[in-house]
């Protein structure tokens, strides 16, 4: 019971990474590396504010911080030219000292002695089970933000960003400000990141300036398990199925360490490995289908 709902409460807050990487590599189809970064921006943010006795104001400010780092991407891809994946890093790099500096030069920032959004709640709503307080919170976080994203997607704004990903100069020559929409994708997509990294530094009640690394590939990891379950038909469909790549990611990881199928130092080489599998599918299969063709042409042809 334990492993379910450990799985489960880091499942939801894991998912809001997912749905930031679901719109920068999916939607807006560039590789923005911008993720390890803004993801320990809002865990030193949340935590750093907590630690004043404002975790409400900390996680708003962790969704802030995030928006703010996707938006010096943006600005670095799009304004002076850089590399999308150059530009992320830029952005990534600089965000080290940033985070130290937020975390007033410290790696390390406990909260165990400080209230929490879960702590608060718990007390709000006279529970007195932990594990209860944090599923439902972070349940309530992931459904409110998944049902404004799915929204969002559907409107104006959300639909220029899926044009763009689509087709970018078709989006020009429609005279859409391209820059201005990648700048805001970038910004809404690291702002998700972030407030990830913002709740999970209130549920495990610390923070640590290395919490970001190899952040990246549990993300790709969540939304490429969820379209291996629930396929390519939609952005609506791949928000939700990036969720459910989440929890499965966390109940895999869980049990993998619960029955000692591989030491928990290796989980970052296993998360990459099913990403390098998984992104390779799609070209073994286009390669599979043109052999098939050829061999056939070949038959046809001595026949």
């Amino acid at each position: 019971m334990v492993l379910i709902l450990g799985s489960l409460q880091q499942g939801f807050i894991y998912a809001l990474l997912a749905l930031g990487i679901y719109i920068s590599f999916r939607i807006l189809n560039i590789p923005d590396l911008t993720a390890e970064g803004s993801f320990t921006f809002g865990l030193a943010v949340s935590a750093s504010v907590t630690v004043l006795g404002h975790p409400f104001l900390g996680i708003i400010l962790s969704i802030a911080a995030g928006a703010a780092a996707g938006t010096v991407t943006g600005i670095i891809q799009t304004k002076i030219g850089v590399h999308p994946v150059l530009a992320g890093i830029l952005t990534m790099s600089g965000l080290y000292s940033i985070n130290l500096m937020v975390m007033n030069k410290s790696s390390n920032l406990s909260l165990i002695a400080n209230d929490t959004v879960f702590k608060i709640t718990g007390r709000v709503l006279n529970v007195s089970s932990d594990d209860a307080v944090k599923l439902a919170v972070s349940m309530a976080v992931l459904f409110a933000v998944l049902v404004l994203v799915i929204v969002f997607f559907r409107m104006q704004l959300g639909l220029c960003i899926r044009a763009t990903g689509d087709n970018e100069a078709m989006v020009r020559a429609s005279s859409i400000d391209v820059d201005n929409t990648k700048i805001f994708a970038l910004a809404l997509s690291n702002s998700l990141i972030a407030l990830s990294g913002g709740l999970l530094a209130q549920y495990q009640g610390f923070a640590d300036i290395n919490s970001g690394v190899g952040i990246l590939v549990v993300g790709l990891a969540s939304v490429i398990i969820g379209e291996a379950a629930a396929g390519k038909r939609g952005v609506a469909l791949g928000f939700v199925s990036s969720v459910i790549g989440s929890i499965v990611y966390r109940f895999i990881v869980a049990l993998a360490i619960n029955f000692d199928i591989f030491p928990a130092f290796t989980l970052k080489l296993v998360s990459a490995v099913i990403v390098g599998i998984a992104l390779s599918v799609p070209e073994i299969r286009a390669k599979y289908a043109r052999n098939k063709i050829r061999r056939e042409g070949l038959k046809n042809a001595e026949n």
